[in-house]
């Protein structure tokens, strides 16, 4: 089975979706499902593209115990063709990336907005907390850490349960 792959989208990929792209890469390592499911970020625009993730989310990213150091800007590859390169899910931060998308040319099933996993606030925008204090950095990473746990629920309900899989094995 080919591995299913998640691209997590915002405008400059140095806040929202590379913080989602770290916490969601965290927990599926924790549900055994990190061989299964690539994730990955970036932006619609270019201008941060080989930039480290914006400071205040790397450091709240540290300070929940994730590793943001790897990460650097890039801008939605022009490979990800519909039908061809394309992610098997493209989470848009807020309804205008989720426009952006759509109106350039994304299959439109592979395309939801982020917040549509999110337990608390589904169909929702994540706020853009870059002109903003550390409050929004933390509300931010709140939102992004319980849509991803729905997220990985969800992976599991659709691909299977790892550790059932593993009890075929023997």
């Amino acid at each position: 089975m080919d591995r299913y792959r998640i691209a997590m989208v915002c405008t400059g990929n140095i806040c929202r979706s590379p913080t989602a792209e770290v916490v969601l890469t965290a927990q599926l390592v924790d549900a055994g499902l990190s061989d299964r499911v690539d994730v990955e970020s970036c932006g619609l625009g270019d201008w941060h593209v080989g930039d480290p993730m914006d400071p205040r989310s790397a450091q709240r990213l540290r300070a929940g115990g994730y590793d943001p150091t790897r990460h650097r800007a890039q801008v939605l590859p022009s490979s990800w063709a519909p039908g061809e390169d394309e992610p098997d899910l493209l989470l848009a931060m807020d309804a205008t990336h989720r426009a952006d998308l759509l109106s350039g040319g994304a299959t439109p099933a592979r395309v939801k907005l982020f917040c549509d996993f999110d337990p608390a606030n589904p169909g929702g925008d994540v706020p853009d907390p870059y002109y903003g204090g550390a409050q929004g950095f933390e509300e931010v990473l709140r939102m992004v850490e319980r849509t991803c746990a729905a997220l990985v629920a969800e992976l599991v309900a659709t691909l299977g349960d790892p550790e059932s899989d593993r009890g075929r094995d023997r």
